[in-house]
């Protein structure tokens, strides 16, 4: 009787273990699925984002060709703006760039003016 039991219970455990093994099989390619469908989200709002990008890029080409300006001097203003809105004084970032600071400013005025109207109308003024 003691031998029937044990034969029992370990063909119960043999049975469970091998239905264990097929569940997480199952388990696995649902997953693996799951995975896939959301790399393939991502890898299409990349491929969005980069055509986006390469747009962008086209239009700012346009844009200077239209301003006149070089890509040399679009390049030296990107990097005065990026010092001015990272709050580098105007003396430091003409120390950095070894530029006048008269010439900074005339260069950022534009920008300045534009930054400081966007102000006022939060602040209401």
């Amino acid at each position: 009787m003691m031998e029937w039991a044990l034969g029992l219970l370990c063909g119960s455990a043999a049975l469970l273990l091998i239905f264990s093994y097929f569940q997480n099989k199952q388990q696995a390619k649902t997953d693996q699925q799951k995975l896939d469908t959301m790399y393939l989200g991502m890898m299409e709002e990349i491929n969005k984002l980069q055509t986006q990008m390469k747009k962008i890029e086209i239009d700012g080409e346009i844009t200077a060709q239209e301003v006149g300006i070089t890509k040399e001097e679009r390049q030296l203003l990107r990097e005065l703006l990026d010092l001015y809105k990272r709050g580098y004084s105007m003396e430091s970032i003409a120390s950095k760039k070894n530029v006048q600071e008269h010439q900074i400013q005339e260069l950022l005025a534009p920008y300045i003016a534009l930054g400081n109207e966007g102000s006022k109308v939060v602040n209401g003024h």
